[in-house]
């Protein structure tokens, strides 16, 4: 069945942030039509997309739906215990293996994705591999979803989606991370808090901008800013000294070990 011919999806966790984004950007792309949403909650109903079907019963969900997608913490993922009766799922959980999705919900038709929670704003990198019977109308369907939260990729392996779990699925902590820390030394020097946020808000949302409307190697934009010889080198040649590169390098290390951890306990 083609994206947006009465296709019919539900989202195990539609309730949560990622789930709920991911629905979002799947009703606004005209993906399927706001009848053909089926998500589901575990405490309260939310009060948000009108029309679609709401349920605490997962089974229930994947009965009426030809594309499970399941987004849910990994931890609670093995107490999932839905047949999809071949159907096509779809993961957003980091470190669940193929094979594993395969087992649990009785289908061949699996497809391991990690989108981030920039799906929020349809500014999400998602990459995806799926099992070898998944076939080009799945995967027209998987790129329709991820599309409409952002970017997508089809990797070669699934050691590439647990390395892109830290790079990729974790990544707008990264940059979080980066802000609060200029953040606490802006304050720490005299500024206003909210003007400390704002310009270091700013700052990386232009960064970003610019990084998307140049399409460069940062390698680039960085060397640009190095040969000019001025305040800016000062201070990345001060970062590189201390270690910003290495603590980068532990950092993803840490993020793609856990990845693999979370995939051999399942």
């Amino acid at each position: 069945m083609a994206a947006g011919k009465g296709l019919r999806i539900g989202v195990i966790g539609g309730a949560g942030w990622l789930g709920g984004a991911i629905a979002a950007a799947v009703l606004d792309a005209g993906i399927a039509a706001s009848q053909d949403l089926s998500l589901s909650y575990r405490s309260k109903r939310p009060d948000r997309f009108p029309g679609a079907f709401w349920t605490r019963d997962n089974q229930a969900l994947a009965d009426r739906s030809d594309v499970i997608v399941l987004s849910v913490r990994p931890a609670d993922w093995p107490h999932l215990n839905i047949n999809v009766e071949g159907k096509l799922i779809v993961s957003v959980m980091a470190g669940i293996r193929l094979a594993a999705l395969c087992a649990q919900h009785q289908t061949r038709r699996a497809v391991r994705t990690l989108p981030n929670a920039a799906a929020e704003v349809r500014k999400s990198y998602t990459p995806w591999i799926a099992t070898g019977d998944v076939d080009d109308t799945d995967r027209a369907i998987v790129r329709a979803i991820f599309d409409a939260c952002g970017v997508q990729d089809e990797v070669r392996t699934e050691a590439e989606i647990d390395y892109l779990t830290g790079l990729t699925g974790s990544g707008p902590a990264f940059p979080a991370l980066l802000a609060e820390a200029m953040m606490a030394d802006a304050i720490a020097h005299g500024l206003d808090r909210q003007v400390a946020q704002r310009a270091v808000n700013t700052v990386l949302v232009g960064t970003g901008r610019l990084l998307e409307q140049r399409d460069v190697c940062p390698t680039e934009t960085v060397q640009t800013f190095l040969d000019y010889r001025g305040t800016t080198a000062a201070a990345i040649e001060e970062m590189m000294t201390a270690g910003f590169g290495s603590a980068v390098a532990r950092g993803l290390a840490a993020a793609f070990a856990k990845s693999v951890s979370m995939g051999e306990n399942s």
